[in-house]
């Protein structure tokens, strides 16, 4: 189902932070996780920890909640022993006082209170850093990642249940379902978040089973795919060339059909969590909103 006249009003991307990982791990590689993760030297130069703010007529939608400043003065945050050592190399972390969610939000006029819904793209550390800011929200995950993040040992995936499985969370759990929208192809299963088509989930998986990823779409400015950490650099998935974290052969299949979903709508921006271009691409549709509004503005009058 679609809106002729789209609830989206505008959209927005803040950064809880910076992380550097190492090149590997951006990929593409040939080595082993494990042996990358534990000897390489280098590491990227910083990497936003995007959250993306969808402003709808009831308020707003978040896709992914950033990394909790809890990780750089916690030392209790992660877990000790060998699984603390691989978190430690996987990745470097500077999160300053103001980059908290509700920080951020408000340096670009919004109150985390009209936050309604928020979307995780995953379970890894830097997507659900908000949750404890969130209580008031319904947060809603692939039930494929949260039955992965069920399974025992979930630290060792990098699923901290500690951080997740928190008291006052209102949680929902989606399962994409067949879809019959040609738009979508090669997708076949998805889930449309409100029922308006506005805003429709894709499975995504490869970073992890249950990854998602959220396409953004209205009349009036271009379709927008959030898609997580399906990569960590958009031309580097236009050249299908997939990350060294996850399962390769998902990856490669899920970057296929992205691909495809691209060539079939002219104009869709690719969003990554961690991309550095993505604040940019962003800002250069950013306008389409806000003409799309004082059209409706203008109509509704």
């Amino acid at each position: 189902m679609r809106n002729e006249t789209s609830t989206i009003k505008q959209v927005s991307v803040v950064s809880t932070g910076s992380v550097s990982i190492h090149p590997e791990h951006v990929g593409p590689t040939r080595k082993p996780m494990y042996w990358w993760l534990f000897t390489s030297r280098s590491w990227t130069p910083p990497l936003p920890i995007n959250v993306y703010v969808i402003e709808r007529d009831d308020g707003l939608v978040l896709f992914d909640t950033g990394q909790d400043r809890a990780s750089v003065t916690d030392p209790g945050y992660f877990p000790g022993g060998i699984t603390g050592v691989m978190y430690d190399r996987l990745a470097r972390f500077d999160i300053g006082p103001a980059d908290t969610l509700r920080g951020r939000l408000a340096a670009i006029g919004y109150d985390i209170a009209d936050v309604h819904t928020a979307v995780l793209s995953h379970l890894h550390q830097d997507h659900i850093g908000g949750l404890r800011e969130l209580t008031h929200a319904e947060i809603v995950v692939s039930g494929e990642e949260w039955r992965s993040f069920q399974a025992p040992l979930p630290e060792l995936r990098g699923l901290l249940r500690s951080h997740i499985d928190l008291p006052g969370l209102r949680w929902r759990r989606v399962d994409p379902g067949p879809v019959d929208d040609p738009r979508l192809a090669p997708f076949t299963a998805g889930h449309d978040l409100f029922g308006d088509g506005d805003l429709v989930l894709l499975p995504t998986p490869g970073h992890t089973p249950g990854s998602l990823s959220l396409l953004v779409r209205g009349a009036g400015h271009p379709p927008l795919l959030m898609v997580g950490d399906l990569t960590y650099d958009a031309r580097l998935l236009r050249e299908s060339l997939v990350p060294g974290v996850g399962e390769k052969r998902q990856l490669s299949d899920t970057t296929k059909a992205i691909n495809t979903l691209r060539e079939r709508n002219p104009g869709l921006v690719i969003l990554p969590a961690h991309d550095p271009g993505a604040a940019a691409r962003l800002a250069a549709v950013s306008g389409s909103f806000s003409r799309n509004q004082e059209v409706r503005s203008r109509a509704t009058g």
